[in-house]
């Protein structure tokens, strides 16, 4: 049988990596806020957030909302500008350095050098995430966005939904289409990545395979 030239076209390649967990050691926004406000004042906002926390455990107040808790806490009324010469300085801190894996790093360049289309995709907030993913060479970032209101400044909450579980999977369909015109690899470490997970014909989970 002859193939025609649609058939002959090889799939786009894309490789989709979490984040916290996965291209680092640990959740990284903890450490964003003690870089935001020092440590005493991170560990006294925190404690007034205790309720909250305890809502989280017992299931009684959502993810999401436990979130923007904590960014309104920390950055409600702050001018976004602010924000993110905050976010550029943690991206190329020692704080954030320490904390991202090697073999992550290897991995996204292998599929680099293969020419595959990278996508850091994060529940994490585009603050640091944004200057981070351009500086690595991601092609993409999809990840949980603060809100800003028409006056230039962070209202604390996040843009439509946080990027976790099946949001995950929703946003990457929206910007890559539809999931049988590519390959997919994908990485995470995570209950929030498993949807993200089983949409890949190549799924790692905590775990870098030698490139």
């Amino acid at each position: 049988m002859v193939m025609n030239t649609e058939q002959k076209k090889e799939k786009q390649v894309i490789a989709a990596f979490d984040f916290d967990g996965t291209m680092t050691k640990k959740d990284t926004l903890l450490p964003f806020l003690f870089f935001a406000a020092g440590k005493r004042a991170t560990l006294r906002k925190l404690f007034k957030l205790t309720p909250y926390f305890i809502g989280f455990c017992l299931k009684i107040v959502s993810r999401q909302k436990t979130k923007e808790k904590v960014l309104q806490k920390f950055f409600a009324g702050m001018p976004s500008s602010q924000l993110c010469e905050l976010g550029e300085a943690f991206s190329t801190s020692d704080a954030l350095k320490k904390l991202i894996l090697p073999s992550a790093i290897k991995r996204l360049e292998w599929h680099r050098r293969q020419k595959h289309t990278c996508i850091l995709i994060s529940a994490s907030i585009n603050a640091y995430l944004d200057p981070w993913a351009k500086m690595m060479g991601f092609n993409e970032l999809i990840c949980s966005n603060l809100e800003i209101d028409s006056y230039g400044i962070v209202t604390g909450k996040i843009e439509g939904k946080n990027c976790w579980g099946p949001e995950k999977e929703r946003r990457l369909e929206r910007l890559a289409g539809p999931r049988n015109n590519y390959t997919l690899y994908a990485y995470g470490d995570s209950r929030g990545d498993q949807e993200l997970l089983a949409l890949a014909d190549h799924p790692f989970y905590s775990t870098m395979p030698s490139s």
